[in-house]
């Protein structure tokens, strides 16, 4: 377990709801895709993410996931990524965070 950090530090994360609209391979990496994420309400957003072993490109297409929007955008291996999608791992399998049923996207996880 991580160490612990105050609510007002965790309320800093500003975690949205988005759709990924188009998947690509990641040129320069095996294990990545290159995402686009529809949010609506600002333009849309490139996420780079490690889940190329886990997901086809169809089962991506069209899936509401939860993001991390705040982030400083980072480069990762020669692309950029402007967000941080979240999933979950246990090791053997990897699974993203999703809605349970529909919501508008640039929806705000609280």
């Amino acid at each position: 377990m991580s160490e612990n950090i105050s609510i007002d530090y965790f309320s800093k994360l500003d975690i949205r709801i988005g759709t990924i609209v188009e998947v690509s391979d990641h040129t320069n990496a095996d294990k990545l895709y290159v995402l686009k994420i529809k949010f609506d309400s600002i333009p849309d957003r490139q996420i780079v993410a490690g889940i190329k072993n886990y997901y086809s490109k169809e089962e991506l297409i069209g899936k509401q996931i939860s993001v991390i929007i705040n982030l400083e955008p980072a480069v990762l291996r020669g692309v950029e990524s402007q967000g941080m999608l979240l999933a979950a791992g246990d090791g053997k399998d990897v699974v993203l965070l999703s809605p349970e049923k529909s919501i508008n996207n640039f929806a705000k996880v609280k």
